[in-house]
């Protein structure tokens, strides 16, 4: 392939065509503190594959592992075991180099399994129909504001302060370039907040969380009720899938739109990514959901067929007419989330939730009895807050020394909120050994003390 490098005259002329003077101010949103001052020196040149291999696994074995050492991470992104017949089943040629179902009658597979996709988190969050997925649960949260503002017409939604500092972060940035309006409540780390005086006419939508960050959980039932007597929309939010193998459905709740995130199942962290995001909906509001969505049907002999019955993304219609701007859904995450979930059925997905809160329990119950720890959640799934009585973030540097992943600091989420410095999540997976729990509380005692 040749390589033709752009002339100073070509920069110019794209610079003057987007109505910037310079590179630089390209990067006017970025902060100084983090820009570099000087041209990069250090840059290797040409080397040879082995030793690309060699200096990438050097770098990557920088890092520990959550299922090398003891772990108790979470905050949004789980880790569970994925049985190994999800990897090979995803790695077959037919879903691996899949693309796009344009052409339905030649992706029968990929279709079929959307369609199973979209049935299953519509039986978990208890709603009428989901569609395809999305990116992942904070994307899919600030499309479920944007998606409310459309079915009200209103412009203001009101975001608990026990969601996802991150989905929060999301929405916000979608509301500076939407012009929309965003009222974020204070953290909510006992679990006190009543957002029911905050729903006025103006109100599109109320977006909660549950479990929430801090991990306790709620009823939303009356907060939805009062969402409909002003006709606002009731947003639930979950970042960990399995909760919905144990508790009462948002759906149950009342509520109009549910999102999420559906790593916990059949996607490991990988890193942070890439993950897969749930969004499900009323009946009702079909044709104002993001995404697209699968459907079943007959061909011209009878024979059952899938089709994609509905695609409102601008890559399929005029960008203007679009429900959302997201181009893609994590196909081939929402394909490990299908076989997981498949393999599991209801009555393993129902053993697998009640592992996770069993082993949390007992977490919960031996951390309570160290001296300077204090646990603060009166309810749970598999995921609780803890105050220390030194700063949560030396604590986890120092437990990790010792190779031990002990939470997750929750200031490191709120660096803008020093009083919150005290703060660690802990998450308990059915991967927690007997062996990693004592590792953790052996730990803990002899930092503390």
């Amino acid at each position: 392939m040749r390589y033709l490098p752009l002339s100073e005259e070509d920069r110019k002329d794209m610079l003057e065509a987007i109505g910037v003077s310079s590179i630089d101010e390209l990067y006017c949103d970025v902060p100084d503190s983090v820009l570099l001052d000087k041209a990069v020196e250090t840059l290797p040149t040409v080397r040879g594959e082995m030793e690309v291999d060699r200096a990438i696994s050097a770098m990557a074995a920088k890092n520990t592992g959550a299922n090398a050492v003891p772990s108790f991470l979470g905050a949004g992104l789980y880790h569970h075991h994925v049985p190994a017949t999800v990897d090979y089943m995803i790695q077959r040629g037919e879903f691996l180099t899949s693309y796009t179902p344009y052409q339905p009658e030649v992706s029968q597979g990929t279709l079929q399994y959307l369609f199973e996709f979209q049935t299953q988190v519509a039986m978990l969050t208890g709603m009428d129909i989901a569609n395809a997925s999305m990116y992942d649960g904070a994307t899919a949260c600030a499309e479920a504001v944007l998606m409310a503002n459309r079915v009200t017409k209103r412009n203001k939604a009101i975001l608990s302060g026990g969601l996802h500092p991150h989905y929060r972060d999301v929405t916000r940035t979608h509301a500076h370039f939407n012009e929309f309006d965003v009222i974020s409540a204070e953290p909510d780390v006992d679990n006190v907040e009543d957002l029911i005086d905050l729903i006025d006419d103006e109100t599109s939508c109320v977006v909660v969380q549950t479990p929430s960050f801090f991990g306790h959980l709620n009823d939303y039932t009356k907060l939805g009720e009062a969402c409909h007597a002003k006709k606002a929309l009731l947003v639930v939010v979950f970042t960990e899938v399995l909760s919905l193998g144990a508790l009462k459905t948002p759906g149950e709740m009342g509520a109009d739109i549910v999102v999420g995130e559906g790593q916990s199942v059949g996607n490991a962290l990988n890193f942070g990514g890439p993950t897969v995001g749930l969004f499900a909906v009323r009946k009702k509001y079909l044709r104002q959901m993001p995404g697209r969505v699968c459907g079943e049907t007959v061909d011209a002999d009878g024979r059952r067929g899938y089709v994609l019955t509905l695609s409102t993304r601008e890559q399929h219609i005029r960008r203007e007419k679009a429900t959302s701007n997201i181009c893609t859904n994590s196909g081939l995450c929402a394909l490990a989330f299908n076989i997981h979930m498949t393999l599991l059925g209801e009555e393993g997905l129902t053993k697998l939730s009640a592992l996770n809160h069993a082993r949390a329990c007992q977490v919960a119950d031996k951390l309570a009895e160290i001296d300077g720890v204090d646990v603060l959640n009166e309810t749970f799934f598999n995921e609780f807050t803890v105050r220390l009585n030194k700063s949560a973030s030396a604590v986890i540097d120092r437990l990790a020394e010792k190779n031990v992943l002990a939470g997750v600091p929750v200031r490191r989420l709120y660096q803008d909120r020093p009083e919150l410095d005290d703060l660690m999540l802990v998450a308990v997976t059915e991967t927690a050994t007997d062996e990693d729990i004592d590792a953790l509380v052996a730990a803990l005692k002899e930092e503390l003390s």
